[in-house]
């Protein structure tokens, strides 16, 4: 969806942007967006698990490097 809007006569810069994104988040378009860029595919609870163990592991290992003074 576009949203249009057009200046009138003797109107401020500062109000036609005001209009502009008022009339923006009303329409609900920005929202939208955001949730799709959010949505994540479904996946299985052992896939899931499996992710969740391996971040585990990088970071206890980054750890005992910064422990160790390594990068």
């Amino acid at each position: 969806m576009v949203q249009v809007t057009r200046k009138d006569e003797r109107e401020a810069n500062e109000n036609l942007i005001r209009r502009f994104n008022r009339k923006v988040l009303q329409s609900g378009v920005l929202a939208e967006a955001k949730t799709a860029m959010r949505f994540a595919k479904p996946i299985s609870k052992t896939e899931r698990r499996k992710k969740a163990i391996i971040r585990k592991e990088r970071k206890a290992d980054k750890l005992d490097k910064a422990r160790l003074g390594l990068r």
